[in-house]
């Protein structure tokens, strides 16, 4: 009874422990397919790309951009305002019904994660959102589009890398066709007291990357702020519309497998010690 208690709560520590690669694995490579998938749907897209990225234009230049980072918030607020009604953010770099806007990669941290319109918690579960509010990420100067990601989820990794991006990391977005590159000249981590506004800065082409921290507590915020490289580098131009890499191989299956052939080999051994020694026991009674 005993080996039968241990083996059940060894399985049990393997797969509570496995279970949060798993999950990041399972998310990532979801992640993946959707990516792989955007390329194509681009072909078919009604309007078509050249169409919506020119309202996308238009909308950007009718807009009044900002985002705020209130006291103790831990999502941005869009408080911009558009001068034409007429030009409906949802109906703008849609590609399809599920708001896909485009991809974002940061090589650093080994991140690419399709990015959506807005920021419903929804949404965030499955990439990273687009704050409205802020001009939508086709570049341009004078132009500032806000993008951010959950951080420390348990069944997704999303942005929980962004802390180790640094000053003069590059990242690539690429939105309907474009490939905008990016090179961080700022990170900070900004106190739950603090309320901070993210406004468009006269001649630069800016994209500021946000999410929660410490993980788990989510009280600071951190901002990544990254400006346009221009002409955009041929290897980037190059690797656009590529299959992604993450999440790779599946690690995490490998050492399933293992603790669940060491778990299986005790329970064996320790069945046939344990029958063994019944058997002197009996001899023994018997005699």
């Amino acid at each position: 009874m005993l080996t039968v208690v241990i083996a059940v709560m060894a399985l049990g520590c393997l797969a509570s422990g496995l279970y949060p690669m798993a999950a990041s694995w399972v998310s990532s490579y979801n992640q993946s397919k959707i990516i792989s998938g955007y390329e194509s749907r681009l072909d078919h897209v009604k309007p078509s790309v050249s169409h919506q990225m020119a309202k996308a234009k238009q909308y950007n230049d009718a807009l009044n951009a900002g985002v705020v980072l209130e006291k103790s918030g831990n999502m941005p607020i869009g408080i911009g305002a558009s001068s034409n009604p007429d030009l409906e953010y949802e109906h703008i770099l849609s590609s399809g019904s599920d708001g896909m806007i485009g991809r974002i990669k940061i090589s650093s941290v080994h991140l690419d994660l399709p990015i959506y319109h807005g920021t419903s918690d929804a949404l965030l579960q499955r990439g990273a959102g687009h704050v409205e509010g802020s001009h939508l990420p086709i570049g341009g100067k004078g132009k500032r589009s806000v993008i951010t990601a959950h951080r420390g989820l348990a069944n997704a990794t999303m942005f929980s890398n962004l802390n180790k991006v640094k000053v003069d990391d590059t990242f690539t977005m690429e939105v309907f066709g474009e490939v905008l590159a990016y090179r961080v000249h700022s990170t900070k981590v900004i106190g739950p007291e603090d309320t901070v506004t993210l406004s468009a800065v006269p001649g630069e082409d800016l994209v500021t990357l946000v999410t929660s921290t410490p993980l788990g507590i989510n009280t600071h915020r951190i901002l990544v702020t990254g400006e346009r490289i221009k002409p955009t580098p041929i290897a980037d131009i190059q690797a656009a519309g590529e299959v992604p890499t993450i999440p790779g191989f599946p690690w995490w299956i490998v050492l399933a497998l293992t603790g669940f052939g060491l778990t299986l080999a005790y329970f064996i051994n320790r069945g046939f010690a344990d029958a063994k020694s019944r058997s002197k026991r009996l001899a023994a009674a018997s005699g």
